[in-house]
């Protein structure tokens, strides 16, 4: 073994960065957490990079790496773009004794970032000399999702009785055997917990084109009810979980919907961790309305991640695009079966779709105008979503009649417009009538 894995004691030392691209912001992600003080040199620099200058938490110096730079340095990364000049600052560091790091360029690395898994003090590094930082990354995803999250609080407080030990009781056998035990000690399990529900898109089978999200919930849930056509590689995942398959092939039903949701509310108030596993994505054709539906009226909580539906991965395969400025400018997703009903009048064709709109554009006169021309209801139920599933999510709904008049959200927006949308736009906006009332 040519490296000693080591963790170094950064707080107070000086790093340098050459570059302040993209590679650049994450390695200076990663170092600012040690309290290390950076100095970054590059002749220009990311937004993001220039507003930690600003706000003192590193130096910009905005010009070309100068062999001088490294004077002083503890630790250097080499994060340009250029090959060149990343092996000069390298060859540089060299003669002066530096440890140096040129990102992606194994020969000229005297140092690897590991993937780390952090619980408070505790650090789990793992390393591939660079051979496969994915690799890394993936066996960091799977020893996170088995580690509990109350290790790092339990950890500190083993941290307090060691060294009031080592403070009290003299060296020797005793003392080293009671320290031992203090370790050997279980961690303990989070307190209980209300369940929780997770609606899972599995995807096209694939388990490479899993969402993170998705695979970390599928490693960590304690119970799977899974549609039939999932695969076994996606549900050899989750070897700890009590996996049971709610599916149906051809028509032929192993279980009812009603049981469905009567088995997700069950695990979910024992206190378990379900995963509702659907093929392709939970939204597309799952019935996903009805279990949400189950779950709200049973007060349970729960929540959706979405996954690659079968649509997208079809055409990805062809390969072809499911839109085109010249011959497609639309998708309308059908199926071959709807729910049959007594007491509901069919709705007429033009209303019986979900209609998606990406990029509506600023002003929505043109598109609600044509809608109406179209014979669509004025009262139809619109809902435009800015930022989706991203911490700055805004959500406005309105009726078809009302959209021309609405503000624009902040791009990336989109338009949902549908029967389908009718029961979240009505709850919306009852919760902002709450909202103002209070």
């Amino acid at each position: 073994m040519s490296q000693l894995p080591i963790f170094l004691q950064l707080e107070g030392r000086t790093g340098l960065i050459v570059g302040a691209g993209a590679v650049a912001l994450e390695k200076i992600g990663t170092l600012l957490k040690t309290g290390i003080h950076l100095c970054v040199v590059a002749p220009e620099a990311r937004e993001e990079i220039r507003a930690l200058a600003t706000e003192g938490k590193l130096e910009w110096i905005p010009r070309a790496f100068t062999p001088t730079d490294l004077d002083g340095i503890f630790i250097a990364i080499a994060a340009t773009s250029t090959p060149e000049i990343n092996a000069a600052v390298y060859e540089s560091a060299v003669e002066r004794g530096v440890l140096c790091n040129s990102v992606d360029d194994i020969p000229h690395c005297d140092f690897f970032f590991g993937s780390i898994v952090q619980r408070g003090p505790l650090q789990v590094a793992i390393s591939t000399s660079g051979e496969s930082p994915a690799f890394a990354q993936r066996l960091r995803r799977e020893i996170d999702a088995q580690l509990p999250q109350t290790i790092g609080p339990w950890l500190t407080e083993l941290g307090t009785q060691r060294r009031k030990i080592l403070a009290t009781l003299p060296a020797g056998e005793p003392r080293k055997a009671l320290l031992h035990a203090l370790a050997n000690r279980p961690v303990p399990l989070a307190e209980p917990r209300e369940g929780k529900v997770y609606l899972v898109g599995a995807g096209p089978g694939d388990p490479d084109l899993l969402t993170l999200r998705a695979a970390r919930l599928i490693q960590s849930a304690q119970v799977i009810l899974h549609d039939d056509l999932v695969p076994e590689a996606i549900l050899s995942l989750a070897p700890q979980a009590e996996i049971v398959n709610v599916g149906k092939r051809c028509g032929q039903k192993i279980i009812t919907q009603e049981e469905i949701n009567a088995l997700m509310v069950a695990h979910a108030r024992a206190g378990r961790a379900v995963v509702r596993l659907k093929s392709g994505d939970p939204l597309i054709f799952g019935r996903a309305a009805e279990e949400m539906t189950a779950l709200r009226e049973a007060g349970i909580t729960f929540e959706v991640v979405p996954g690659i539906t079968a649509a997208f991965a079809a055409a990805a395969a062809v390969p072809f695009s499911l839109t085109d400025r010249h011959s497609a400018s639309s998708v309308i997703f059908s199926t071959g079966h709807h729910a049959q009903s007594h007491n509901d009048a069919p709705l007429p064709a033009k209303e019986d779709a979900t209609r998606v709109v990406y990029m509506p554009g600023r002003d929505l006169k043109l598109l609600a105008a044509e809608w109406l021309a179209e014979g669509l209801p004025a009262n139809l139920p619109c809902v435009l979503v800015s930022h989706a599933a991203q911490p700055n999510q805004q959500l406005r709904c309105t009726t078809l009649t009302a959209l021309g008049d609405e503000a624009p959200l902040p791009a990336p927006s989109l338009l949902l417009a549908g029967w389908a949308v009718q029961e979240t736009a009505a709850r919306y906006l009852a919760e902002v009538d709450a909202s103002i009332e209070a």
